[in-house]
């Protein structure tokens, strides 16, 4: 038997329901904040990611499906999504439409060659958006807040974490005072910080081993570096979380590891999975657009990892629906698949059963497909011309002629 690889699983019944849930209202909160759908190729060049996540960082070292295709090109299967919504963003020439704005929402699988393990797959999903041209922190509390509305309307608990990582004035003389400070304690740090003094040292901060972790608490911290105008911004955005009743932390750890993050960096967490794991992160990329050799454009996005929250979600409650069509005498079969064809056509789920059966089984198979109605011609029916109609609801019956079921309402 064939089986799905490891770390990759097909979504079925309850999980698909899950998943189109999620991402349905999640787009729908997307749109009504004026963002609108793009898809992006699963498939992108390997210096896509090379240039956007970064050579130094895990996924591009270690976890990205990578190989050579038939044509010699060098490509690999999207670990994310920002960076593909950027090239798209630069060879449609959006970046020169000076003092345009542009928001856009995406969903789909991402691809991480890691150790699987609950909520961490190979193929796992993510639903994300990013806005364009915006330099505005309002736009970074906006963003926040369509998260904020999304895990609400999911019915999810969570945490808000905030930083501040500066600009080009302000970063780099704080990344020089913290390599020194690294530089210091280096010989108690564990292998991977070690190595990352010298190529990426703003992402020893956000090193999740313990010991590590003490010995950084006494580093130094961005936000009491922040130049004038990145002070007042991150005052700004404190102040319009406050007001729009957001609870919030400010995370001195919480960073982006590469050059053209800035500004506003955030996080949700959740603590119903057990330790307190992120459930969605996003933060300002300035200079990303100018990083992929496009014209310099502001830029904000996030991303929420949906398998992290599948078994979180509050869903709705099911009510019945549609239509279920059975026959108890072969020469009815094909009159159900008209009746079945005219109810389609209004809009409304119908279910036909073609294998003739008495009406306790018809009436358990309405069940069990969770319709509404249970419409079934038996040998009284087809011979007056009539339906047997039973609102499972209601629990109420009537039987109407057989031409009126097409319209009915």
């Amino acid at each position: 038997m064939i089986n799905a690889l490891r770390g990759m699983k097909d979504l079925l019944f309850d999980e698909a329901e899950r998943y189109r849930y999620i991402t349905e209202t999640a787009a729908r909160i997307a749109e009504n904040y004026g963002f609108s759908y793009i898809e992006t190729p699963i498939l992108e060049e390997t210096r896509l990611f090379k240039r956007s996540v970064g050579e130094s960082s895990d996924i591009v070292g270690k976890e990205m499906y990578q190989f050579t295709d038939k044509g010699g090109n060098d490509v690999c299967l999207r670990p994310e999504g920002t960076a593909g919504v950027v090239r798209a963003f630069i060879q449609a020439k959006l970046d020169r439409q000076q003092g345009q704005k542009y928001r856009f929402f995406y969903f789909g699988p991402m691809f991480r060659y890691e150790r699987p393990q609950k909520g961490r797959l190979r193929q796992f999903h993510q639903f994300g958006v990013e806005s364009f041209g915006e330099t505005a922190v309002e736009e970074d509390f906006t963003l926040i807040q369509m998260l904020a509305d999304i895990f609400d309307t999911l019915g999810i608990r969570y945490s808000v974490k905030i930083n501040s990582l500066g600009c080009k004035e302000c970063m780099p003389p704080y990344r020089e005072s913290l390599v020194s400070h690294l530089q210091d304690i280096e010989d108690g740090l564990c292998e991977d910080c070690r190595r990352r003094i010298a190529t990426n040292p703003i992402r020893v901060l956000d090193c999740k081993n313990e010991s590590c972790q003490n010995l950084l608490k006494a580093a130094p911290r961005i936000t009491d570096s922040l130049c004038e105008t990145c002070d007042h911004n991150f005052d700004r955005l404190k102040h319009l979380l406050t007001e729009s009743g957001i609870p919030y932390e400010v995370d001195a750890n919480l960073v982006r590891g590469l050059d053209y993050y800035s500004g506003t960096a955030f996080e949700f967490v959740s603590d119903e999975i057990g330790a307190q794991s992120a459930i969605a992160g996003g933060g300002r990329y300035d200079r990303l657009v100018e990083f992929l050799d496009g014209r310099p454009t502001p830029g904000i996005g996030f991303a929420i990892g949906i398998e992290r929250i599948m078994e979180l979600v509050q869903m709705p409650q099911k009510s019945r629906e549609g239509w279920y069509l059975g026959a108890m005498l072969p020469e009815a079969v094909e009159k159900l698949l008209t009746l079945a064809h005219g109810r389609r056509k209004v809009g409304e789920k119908t279910v036909v059963e073609y294998t003739p059966k008495s009406l306790k089984a018809h009436l358990k198979g309405a069940d069990k497909v969770g319709a509404r109605y249970c419409a079934v011609i038996g040998e009284d029916e087809l011979a007056d011309g009539t339906i047997w109609i039973k609102d499972l609801e209601e629990k109420s019956e009537r039987v109407v002629a057989i031409e009126s079921l097409k319209s009915l309402r």
